[in-house]
């Protein structure tokens, strides 16, 4: 039986992945691999790859990947499974390392960068943001996440939140959150592609923001305050070059 690697590719950046993962994908006989792998770390894969990506609505997939873990892992002395970002954030890694266990494959975790830390902002900052909290803007089978444990948290980021930000504004208004919350979606971080686009809750809530799939969004003070740091440091810039 060969040992199944569940390996984290990181947000994007092939230079973000770590040591170890770039090592087992230089190595690897095959990989599967899910839908928001940056395709130049699929270009490090000699071996065969197998896609194995989930879209909104498709998690009946989960029980073919799991039968295709399995059946890679007869017939092959390692396989990696390789998923964007951390595989134990959002990544239902957890699940795959049970149910391999559960049949007797032995599973090593390789983590990776998450997508939570790629638009470079601290998700907390002493004396403006004590804490933080991430949660996902849809559930399994297409739910709706309940968002009163988070209304209150000083950074929030809301990850698969594209589609329903308007709707999650919204509650997020209701149960107490400022209108004026600063507020940054970043769209496909850490890529050449990444756009950042800045907006107030009350801005979100309204449909005013056009954003693309696949993007995180950021909401909270600390937001406000590196975003004008930047700023700033963009217009002295200028200024002594002009």
């Amino acid at each position: 039986m060969g040992r199944v690697y569940l390996v984290g590719a990181g947000p994007g950046d092939p230079e973000l992945l770590t040591l170890k993962a770039y090592r087992l994908l230089k190595e690897a006989p095959v990989v599967l691999y899910d839908r928001l792998v940056d395709g130049r770390i699929l270009d490090l894969v000699p071996g065969e790859k197998v896609y194995v990506g989930k879209g909104e609505g498709e998690g009946e997939k989960q029980e073919e990947i799991h039968r295709l873990l399995l059946r890679y892992a007869r017939t092959h002395p390692y396989v990696v499974r390789l998923k964007g970002g951390d595989p134990f954030v959002f990544g239902r890694g957890g699940e795959e390392v049970l149910f391999l266990l559960r049949h007797g494959v032995p599973v090593e975790v390789v983590p990776g960068v998450t997508s939570l830390l790629a638009a470079g902002l601290p998700l907390t900052h002493r004396g403006l943001a004590h804490g933080f909290a991430a949660v996902a803007g849809v559930l399994e089978g297409g739910g709706y996440p309940d968002l009163k444990p988070f209304a209150q948290v000083p950074t929030l980021v809301v990850l698969m939140g594209v589609k329903r930000r308007v709707w999650i504004a919204q509650e997020l208004l209701r149960l107490g959150r400022s209108p004026l919350e600063p507020t940054l979606f970043v769209e496909r971080a850490s890529t050449p592609r990444e756009r950042r686009i800045p907006a107030s809750l009350w801005e979100v809530a309204e449909g005013r923001v056009a954003v693309e799939a696949p993007a995180l969004w950021i909401l909270g003070e600390v937001v406000r305050v590196f975003t004008e740091a930047k700023e700033r440091l963009v217009q002295e810039a200028l200024a002594l070059g002009g």
